[in-house]
């Protein structure tokens, strides 16, 4: 009878990688009826994908997922089946060797257990109940080792998709600050590139003030993404680059893998948020939520804002040698599109 961890061990040196490599051959049996445990591991390889491990006859059934499992119902993301795993595998997580199959950091996404409805060769019907992760999904083969994974149950209560599209909106031009202070939030006014920030999956896609995919020119900004995953939100922020003098200018388009010095995406707001749209929940409560995420990185920041104290945003914009602030109304909502009166440029002059 073959062993069905014989490929898995194929691909691996036991003394190079970290990774469990069984001698035994697995014991095929059932730990209960219909169910089972389950891991999902965050793989940092050449790219950045999920591997979706199942219990199963005494291995761990194995796809890897370029997107993650998709969180919304009806949704087809990438399976790519690959060999069993030992079941040591639930727990394992560590960094296998660049060089090795697999290379790179590997860390546990989420883990539980699930409840079998269908397994076949090429379908399986499966409902996780993990700690992140939970929901009916169905694995289904589409040729060769590509199979496609879909959520089949409702989305929760409140569930709304990421929009394909949010406008910016914009400040009306004032030559003061608000008479009633206390009531707006206020914000460095950056000299950038205003773009609105798509994250899924790791994945980022970038979309001018025009709507025109800018992806491609700011490739240093991808890393934002990963490290967001698998965390899927839509923002707002400017493309900067601060010299080392502090002056701030544009972060125009770069070529190939070369980084600008001095490259940022200063995020400065939050319009939706696995699954929840915030374009409806008062600005200072999007900058909390904001705030909360901690979005930090070599090439991103969130810039600290000003709420109720308008006279010192202004006289640290001119410290900064900027060109104003921005003042909005602490209960304004985000309008797509449109130029408000709720939000109020006001020069550092």
């Amino acid at each position: 009878m073959k062993d069905r961890l014989d490929e898995y061990r194929r691909r691996r040196d036991a003394t190079r990688t970290p990774e469990p490599v069984p001698t035994r051959s697995p014991t095929p049996a059932e730990p209960g009826e219909g169910e089972g445990r389950f891991v999902i591991q965050q793989h940092h390889a050449r790219s950045l994908h999920w591997d979706l491990r199942l219990e199963h006859e005494g291995v761990l059934a194995s796809w890897a997922v370029p997107r993650g499992l998709p969180r919304d119902p009806g949704r087809n993301h990438l399976a790519v089946h690959t060999e069993d795993h030992p079941m040591e595998y639930l727990d394992f997580s560590g960094e296998i060797p660049a060089g090795e199959y697999g290379g790179g950091r590997m860390v546990i996404h989420d883990r539980g257990t699930y409840r079998r409805e269908k397994w076949r060769d090429d379908e399986v019907i499966v409902t996780l109940a993990g700690d992140r992760t939970s929901g009916r999904y169905v694995l289904f083969a589409t040729g060769g080792k590509d199979w496609m994974v879909r959520r089949t149950d409702p989305a929760p209560s409140g569930w709304t998709s990421m929009p394909d599209l949010v406008r910016p909106m914009h400040a009306t031009p004032a030559t003061r600050l608000p008479r009633d202070r206390g009531d707006w939030g206020y914000e460095l006014r950056w000299d950038g590139v205003r773009a609105m920030a798509y994250v899924s999956g790791g994945r980022l896609r970038l979309l001018s003030e025009t709507d025109e995919d800018i992806t491609g020119g700011y490739p240093w900004l991808r890393a934002m993404a990963e490290a967001l995953a698998p965390t899927e939100a839509v923002f707002d922020g400017v493309l900067v680059r601060i010299d080392g003098t502090g002056r701030v200018r544009p972060a125009r388009p770069a070529s190939g893998s070369r980084v600008p010095p001095g490259a940022q995406y200063l995020l400065v707001d939050l319009l939706w948020l696995e699954g929840v749209s915030s374009v409806d929940v008062p600005y200072a409560q999007r900058r909390e939520l904001l705030d909360g995420l901690a979005l930090t990185g070599t090439h991103w920041q969130t810039p600290a804002w000003f709420p109720g104290t308008g006279d010192e945003a202004l006289r640290t914009g001119r410290e900064q040698g900027l060109p104003g602030v921005i003042a909005k109304r602490l209960d304004s909502v985000y309008e797509p599109g449109r130029r408000s009166r709720r939000w109020q440029s006001i020069d550092a002059a």
